[in-house]
């Protein structure tokens, strides 16, 4: 299939991949035991979600996360899923540990914009570079496949290279030969793997064959927006990262942002703060509440006692009619005393009760305090913040003009490596221009997101695959499709097998 014939054959097999995640309810609202924040790399703050049970989230799918506590949502997107942990990037801190916050993903979303970014580079090819995309298109088809080396797609090597290869480090070592010699032809490069993770061990065999040929790899290379590991190969990967460079950059360019960021992180760190603090006071309002109640009960109780101790002191002297009206109900002498030892035993247990209350007032009084300039400050920034427009809008001017600047940033770059998902659907990456591409492990990349990429480029595609696929990848047999076709598991009948359908059907 040619590259016009791909687009919309793409399309629509993202449309019925969009109706299969619509109605198998990956989407649905998801509720996460468990929150915890790795870390923080510049304006973005990495947590990691502890679940029941993995959940069917697909990598660089957007997220909205609602952290309760009288926090504002925050928007997200999906690093990474190991089992029932995932990995996300949320444009907001909403604590250090948040336990039941709820998680929507937006899969149909997030196929509704590689779609969208299909079908634009069908009626505007003049807007990309598909040049090298149409020599790529035929290896992305469906119609090619495993097994069938004899009838693969010819791959001229000026425009298309292949290198297969199964074990890794030779094939990301040829793949780190091929991009230090383009940067001695300056030539921009965009680096992609099929996850976060082999990303980030793709750029650290570009920064170490960087740094073997003398080439200064830190200002050459970036991590889009950022490394997953700490360090690989002896590089110190977070040097690398995008997002650092630039919140960096953004601080040290505009400080009136950079003021008003900070009171917007401040605003977003005291909310949770006087939050936990509120609820800590109402706790402490219903204990001394019960306080008071243990309190007038026991006052009662004692009260009683005075009262028998008042009768029993008198009983001598109060008139022969009344001791006979006393006994008859029960009031003697001898079973006062028994109603004195069980009152006392009420008092006891109450005074047990009201200890434990007052202790628990203790506790709850130093939780519940707010020192005295946190409230006034907090006020104070909610007030800046509502005349500024609220959260969202500050977000808006907080984000207005970086576009330029990231977009600068990234053109400096010789070399910048994210993942195929990011590259297409991010808006940054809608302006940005390429000499190469180079992709390792390509066959494991859904073909949609791979050509979507592909439109970007204007000289050469270099591509390192391995014939097999990868093992979380589900498995293809001998005369199945060479690339991997879809972004969400769905049954798709290639051209062929559908009209021979149709024709069985006698359409």
């Amino acid at each position: 299939m040619k590259l016009f014939d791909l687009l919309p054959y793409f399309v629509e097999q993202l449309t019925k991949e969009r109706e299969v995640a619509m109605s198998t309810g990956p989407d649905a609202p998801l509720v996460v035991p468990e929150t915890r924040r790795i870390r923080t790399v510049g304006s973005l703050h990495v947590y990691a979600l502890s679940l029941d049970h993995p959940p069917r989230f697909l990598q660089d799918v957007p997220l909205t996360i609602l952290p309760g506590n009288e926090l504002e949502p925050t928007e997200g997107s999906v690093l990474s899923v190991d089992g029932s942990e995932v990995l996300i990037q949320a444009m907001d801190a909403f604590g250090d540990a948040v336990p039941g916050c709820t998680c929507i993903a937006d899969t149909s979303g997030f196929l509704e914009t590689v779609s969208g970014r299909l079908q634009e580079m069908s009626a505007k090819p003049e807007s990309f570079t598909l040049g090298p995309a149409e020599r790529l298109a035929p290896w992305l088809s469906p119609e090619t496949r495993l097994g069938d080396e004899h009838h693969w797609p010819p791959a001229p090597p000026s425009v298309l290279s292949i290198i297969w290869e199964k074990d890794p480090a030779i094939r990301r070592a040829q793949l780190g030969a091929m991009a230090v010699e383009a940067v001695r032809q300056n030539k921009r490069m965009l680096l992609l793997a099929p996850d976060h993770h082999s990303v980030d061990d793709l750029v650290a065999v570009m920064a170490r064959a960087l740094r073997t040929a003398a080439l200064p790899y830190q200002s050459l290379l970036s991590r889009y927006e950022f490394p997953l590991r700490q360090e690989s190969l002896g590089i110190k990967l977070q040097e690398l990262g995008f997002e650092t460079y630039m919140f960096q950059f953004s601080a040290k360019a505009n400080a009136h942002k950079s003021t008003l960021r900070k009171k917007y992180d401040r605003f977003r760190e005291l909310t949770p703060l006087l939050a936990y603090k509120r609820e800590k006071q109402k706790d402490l309002n219903e204990v001394k509440l019960l306080e008071w109640r243990l309190l007038t009960q026991l006052s009662e109780w004692q009260a009683k006692i005075r009262n028998i101790d008042k009768i029993v002191a008198e009983y001598e002297a109060i008139p022969i009619w009344k001791r006979l009206a006393m006994q008859a109900a029960g009031k003697n002498v001898e079973t006062l005393a028994e109603y004195r030892v069980l009152y006392e035993q009420k008092i006891q247990a109450l005074m047990r009760e009201v200890e434990i209350a007052q202790q628990r007032i203790r506790e709850l009084t130093s939780e519940a305090a707010i020192p005295k300039d946190l409230r006034p400050e907090y006020e104070e920034l909610k007030e800046e913040i509502a005349r500024l427009g609220g959260t969202q809008k500050i977000r808006e001017m907080l984000a207005a003009g970086e576009g330029t600047n990231r977009q600068a940033f990234a053109q400096n770059k010789r070399l910048l490596a994210t993942t195929a998902g990011r590259v297409v659907c991010d808006p940054l990456f809608r302006r940005l221009r390429f000499d190469l591409l180079i992709v390792d492990d390509a066959t494991s990349i859904p073909a949609p997101l791979l050509l979507g990429a592909a439109g970007m480029i204007r000289e050469r595609i270099v591509l390192g695959a391995r014939p097999s696929p990868r093992k979380q990848v589900a498995p293809r047999e001998e005369g199945s499709t060479l690339w991997t076709q879809h972004i969400v598991p769905i049954e798709t009948p290639l051209p062929a097998q559908a009209e021979s359908m149709e024709s069985s059907a006698g359409f």
